[in-house]
């Protein structure tokens, strides 16, 4: 239990600092490509409608700053991760590739998320420079709900010669 409680704390400390870097990502990039029209690709236009990340929204400019952001700050969590929190060792290459499949529809459906709750809060006329933070704060809630127990228990998870004894 003991044990639990100290790799929550620091997963926990590790998604502060996934957090500040995916912060100040979204951030440059938001406002730093907002005039960035180009039209997304149609399999992506269907889940970035107008209608759900607001009109004028469903393009590269706005899409582009969450997605790199997110994975940008999630890969270097995952390392982070099972270096300093589950001190992971001998981990097979593959949970690198299932980290990546599962991270990007994560990805794909926060970023869909926060264009949901950026849309919501600018329509509301308060809040406006905040939105894409307060957006991406709600986001990486649900990643950290999804993200501990799937690192936890499948990714690292204990195996011959994989903890610290």
């Amino acid at each position: 239990m003991k044990k639990s409680v100290g790799e929550v704390a620091k997963f926990l400390l590790v998604s502060c600092v996934v957090g500040v870097i995916q912060l100040v990502l979204v951030n440059t990039l938001y406002f730093g490509l907002k005039g960035r029209s180009a039209p997304l690709p149609a399999f992506l236009r269907g889940i970035f409608s107008a209608s759900a990340v607001g009109e004028g929204n469903d393009n590269w400019g706005y899409v582009l700053p969450f997605l790199v952001s997110n994975a940008a700050a999630n890969i270097y969590g995952y390392f982070q991760n099972r270096k300093t929190t589950f001190r992971a060792e001998n981990v097979p290459k593959y949970c690198l590739g299932i980290y990546m499949a599962a991270l990007a529809a994560l990805i794909l459906f926060s970023t869909w998320l926060q264009g949901v709750i950026v849309n919501a809060i600018v329509s509301t006329g308060k809040l406006t420079a905040l939105a894409p933070t307060i957006a991406m704060l709600c986001a990486n809630t649900l990643q950290l709900v999804i993200l501990f127990p799937l690192e936890k228990f499948v990714l690292f998870r204990e195996r011959d010669g994989n903890r610290e004894k």
